[in-house]
């Protein structure tokens, strides 16, 4: 997620002396700054580029192998301490659709260890925005939308989806569409998508990784963070046609960030409007189950309608 006003965020908040090319991380001193520069140069040298041409050339299973060392070999450079649970609860030959809590772009480092090959849906910034990022995800098949369209944006995605089954990978859809923190609401697209399509649903509650990397809030890059994964039983095809949408996504929503708040998993990102700004333009909710912070944006909406 990223806007003018991230920007702005980025550069009023930090104070961060050492920024690499393109100003989008920051370190607090020169040593950190000379080690992330190493491994910037290391990593998005040659393997990213085979990566990418392995994606361009349709050698998914190649792609994938790759994209798992680079992972691996980021996150020992980062030092992130990675705790899994729930692997087992996975069938690598099915095509899930895999809803994980979202919370930054280091996510992805730890969902490459799901024994699937999986395809992400991302926002159509990341693809447009982002001189390295939006080729990288061009080339290794990733699904672009814009959450701001609603139906159309949904519509795109059904037309994106059935060719991702087809070749027998698992489709990633962030059910909260946003990494403003573990507040915001679970969207009906991915249980739609599920049922449309008859997948099971895989439930994946991921935390700690916007320590990691704090962009767009901050550029602050992180070392030695600590970062939890927990896979929840997938939701079988036929319960999902069995129960009401709507009942099924708050229960899963529920079952999700009970567990990423009270199962001794790393602590989740939590929004805060004074400190991350009110994202105005974006399509998000606040989860009811949070009346506090939901009262507070109404009232910001309704002030700023009134100024309007």
């Amino acid at each position: 997620m990223t806007s003018q006003l991230g920007k702005s965020l980025v550069k009023s908040k930090s104070s961060l002396p050492y920024k690499l090319p393109g100003g989008k991380i920051a370190l607090p001193d020169a040593d950190t700054y000379l080690r992330t520069l190493a491994g910037a140069a290391l990593y998005m040298g040659i393997p990213t580029q085979t990566i990418r041409w392995l994606g361009r050339t349709g050698q998914r299973k190649a792609m994938w192998n790759t994209l798992r060392w680079m992972a691996r070999c980021v996150r020992q450079h980062l030092d992130i301490r990675l705790e899994i649970k729930g692997l087992k609860l996975i069938d690598p030959l099915e095509q899930y659709v895999v809803i994980p809590l979202h919370e930054g772009f280091a996510d992805f480092l730890g969902l490459v260890e799901l024994p699937l090959q999986m395809r992400f849906v991302a926002r159509d910034e990341l693809f447009h925005e982002w001189d390295w990022l939006g080729p990288f995800l061009r080339d290794t098949g990733q699904l672009e939308i814009c959450p701001e369209r609603g139906v159309s944006s949904y519509r795109q995605l059904l037309r994106q989806a059935g060719k991702v089954f087809a070749k027998g990978e698992s489709l990633v859809i962030f059910p909260q569409g946003s990494i403003l923190g573990i507040e915001i609401d679970f969207t009906a697209g991915a249980f739609a998508l599920a049922r449309h399509f008859k997948r099971p649903i895989l439930p994946v509650v991921l935390t700690g990784s916007h320590r990691v990397w704090e962009y767009p809030f901050s550029p602050r890059l992180r070392y030695g963070q600590r970062m939890s994964i927990r896979v929840l039983p997938p939701i079988l095809v036929e319960e999902a046609l069995r129960r009401k949408p709507e009942e099924l996504r708050l229960e899963t929503q529920k079952r999700m960030k009970t567990a990423a708040l009270y199962a001794n998993m790393a602590a989740p990102r939590r929004f805060i409007p004074e400190r991350d700004g009110y994202w105005d333009g974006y399509a998000f909710r606040i989860d009811p189950a949070f009346p506090e912070l939901a009262n507070n944006i109404q009232a910001h909406h309704a002030t700023k309608n009134k100024i309007i």
